[in-house]
């Protein structure tokens, strides 16, 4: 039997938080309501829950075309400076200095001449968001083009000034030149600050890699000064003239919904604005000390709803998958061939389920906004990975068109896939509303850990048969909840039945950084190197044995050679390994530990890790000062805790990170 039903859909299903109903509804003034709707009749259709659940607060992909106009993308100034605009965000994973690069090198001008505007909803084309690894295989190249089209298009102004052949003109740091007559002339000369009306053509060709000289090389971070010294601004140190803080009365269960409330003592407080809209209670006060008092002063009581404890889990991700028809319909499930037969004569077969938790994401910066109203319209600054997707949830939440709502992303501290809604946008706006002034909120360390959503749970079943000789026969893999990114297997399996299954979330959870991928690896990783023990084969032989994947099996290799995989090991010291593809990039990883017998303490010796991932476009190298650590402080006390140094280089596509030897780290 030879049967492969895939429902994937746009979005990975383990984006949860994207398709989740609206945290907060408010209620409808109806003043407002009929001053935004004008005079008329109104008809209006609700949606069955089903429905909404169904739907997700953000523009369909297939909707919205990138423009087509190079000044959409571009501008460059009278003063020689180009201001590029993207709807991706930064944060902290330098792709402000990845996509600088990118544009320099098509435009041929410096890069600090550049500017990048990131992330404001009012200035940038329209972004479905920064997730998914997309940015670098789309908008690096989007913007790649944008730039090469605005280089031809100067080369022909220069051209028509000089009434020459455009094919003797050449474009290099910022300038025209004529090779034959040495006249050269200037980006802003030939503009004159005007736009750059051109089309961006399908099939504008490209400057080949290998011809770069900026893409693709070691460059210092974008701003990164700025960040190491404390003068940039992060979303939760934006400010504004008579600005209010604010705080949110939780409830004290997941679900719960408001049965009494109190909040005289709080009303008596000097300066304090109380705000109550069905279940959202919050305060706002002139700073953070009297808001968290005032909050404090508001007795609330809260109807619970049934919870389940840690130890119940798992069980009840096994016994309540959502299957069939509906909006958390399986959307991935392979078979090929018949796993019963096969499993049956095998030599050997193996059964294990693999636990994965609920993970908070603890960015380093916790969620913050900041909201202004001005007359009918709203500007809020925030910390988000999908500024378009938050501008829709605000105007949503307060019934309004999104033209008149504005987002802008400040580079912010860390998301890790879990900053894509706007709840604490829309809590500033609401306050903000009430009290008339602009008003911030900034999440304490125990909301985030709290109110935040979650990477998804999980339970991994996984049955296999192997032969004797360690060939893989049958491959059964049933993932519940955690997702289905990264759920194929890459090894060669004749026979598979692989599946992922939905399950109605007991708490809030949504995207993490490779999605599922790293419960899959995990599980399926982790049960190659079982199944290799149980036919008394080495992991790394096992392996090969079974993958045809080239790019898989040059990092497994080229790991293995610089770690001296099979070498002696000394005694109370053991190897493992592990490798996983995902998105297009391929990894393998040796360690080594030594475990203490006597204390039980486990101490990780080294690791190489070999990452392919295709054609270098930027190249970061920072030395780490263990005393003083300044540049990635995370990475320096990590590694410093562990004892541990790095030594990284890369040849080609490939990238290899050797812990031990010196200080340099090249990623």
């Amino acid at each position: 039997m030879n049967h492969e039903l895939d429902l994937s859909s746009p979005l990975e299903p383990e984006r949860y938080e994207l398709k989740a109903p609206p945290i907060y509804h408010f209620e409808v003034d109806r003043r407002e309501f009929f001053k935004f709707l004008g005079a008329g009749v109104l008809i209006v259709c609700v949606l069955k829950d089903s429905q909404a659940e169904e739907s997700v607060s953000d523009k369909p992909a297939q909707s919205v075309s990138l423009p087509k106009e190079v000044a959409a993308w571009l501008h460059i100034g009278e003063d020689g400076g180009v201001t590029v605009y993207t709807g991706k965000v930064e944060m902290g994973q330098n792709i402000r200095t990845s996509l600088t690069q990118a544009v320099a090198e098509e435009l041929r001008v410096p890069v600090e001449k550049i500017q990048m505007v990131m992330g404001d909803t009012q200035l940038t084309p329209y972004d479905r968001g920064t997730f998914g690894s997309r940015t670098t295989p789309e908008m690096n190249l989007q913007l790649r083009k944008v730039a090469s089209a605005a280089r031809v298009t100067l080369i022909g102004l220069a051209a028509a000034q000089w009434q020459v052949d455009r094919k003797r003109l050449g474009a290099a740091d910022g300038k025209i030149s004529d090779t034959e007559s040495k006249r050269t002339v200037e980006y802003a000369a030939l503009v004159k600050g005007r736009q750059l009306t051109e089309t961006i053509p399908a099939d504008e060709a490209l400057i080949p890699a290998t011809q770069w000289t900026v893409a693709g090389q070691a460059l210092p971070k974008v701003n990164g000064r700025d960040f190491v010294t404390g003068k940039h601004r992060y979303p939760c140190d934006q400010k504004l003239p008579d600005m209010l803080y604010g705080k949110i009365v939780r409830p004290d269960s997941f679900g719960a919904t408001l049965a009494s409330l109190d909040i005289h003592d709080a009303e008596q407080i000097p300066g304090v604005t109380v705000v109550h809209d069905r279940d959202f209670v919050g305060v706002a006060a002139s700073s953070p000390e009297a808001a968290s008092r005032a909050a404090s002063a508001i007795r609330a009581e809260w109807k619970r709803q049934p919870q389940i404890s840690n130890k119940e889990l798992f069980d009840y991700l096994k016994k309540n998958p959502v299957e069939g028809s509906g909006p958390l319909e399986s959307p991935f499930r392979r078979e090929t061939g018949s796993v019963e037969k096969v499993s049956e004569s095998a030599d050997h077969r193996l059964q294990q389920s693999y636990l994965v938790n609920y993970i908070a994401h603890a960015p380093l910066e916790p969620r913050a906004a900041l909201a202004q109203w001005s007359g009918d319209s709203l500007t809020v600054w925030t910390g988000t990975q999908r500024p378009f997707g938050v501008r829709s949830e605000l105007a949503e939440a307060f019934r309004m068109p999104e033209e008149r709502v504005r987002v802008l992303m400040p580079d912010t501290g860390s998301g890790y896939g879990g900053k894509h809604t706007g709840e604490t946008a829309i809590e500033a706006a609401r306050l903000a509303r009430a009290a008339k002034r602009p008003v911030k909120i900034m999440w304490t360390r125990e909301e985030e850990f709290t109110w935040a959503y979650f990477r998804p749970a999980g339970v991994i079943d996984v049955s296999s048969a192997v032969r004797n000789d360690g060939k893989m026969v049958s491959w059964e893999y049933h993932n519940y909840n955690s997702g289905a990114a990264g759920i194929a297997t890459v090894y060669n399996v004749e026979n598979q039945r692989i599946q992922f299954h939905p399950v109605r979330a007991l708490l809030r959870q949504g995207s993490y950084r490779a999605l599922a991928a790293t419960a899959n690896h995990f599980a399926r990783e982790s049960h190659m190197d079982e199944l290799a023990h149980l036919v008394n084969k080495d992991p790394l032989e096992f392996r090969l044995k079974n993958l045809t994947n080239d790019r898989l099996r040059t990092v497994f290799e080229a790991a293995a050679k610089k770690f001296g995989w099979g070498q002696t090991r000394a005694p109370g010291h053991g190897f493992g390994m592990g490798g996983g593809f995902e998105k297009g990039g391929n990894v393998a990883t040796f360690v080594e530990v030594a475990v203490d017998r006597t204390s039980g303490d486990v101490k990780v010796v080294r690791m190489v890790t070999a990452f392919e991932c295709g054609t270098i476009l930027i190249r970061t190298v920072c030395a780490i000062n263990w005393k003083a650590p300044i540049l990635w402080p995370s990475a320096a006390r990590c590694l410093r805790r562990l004892n541990l140094k790095m030594e990284g280089f890369s040849t080609g596509g490939s990238r290899i990170i050797d812990c031990r030897g010196s200080a340099m780290f090249r990623c």
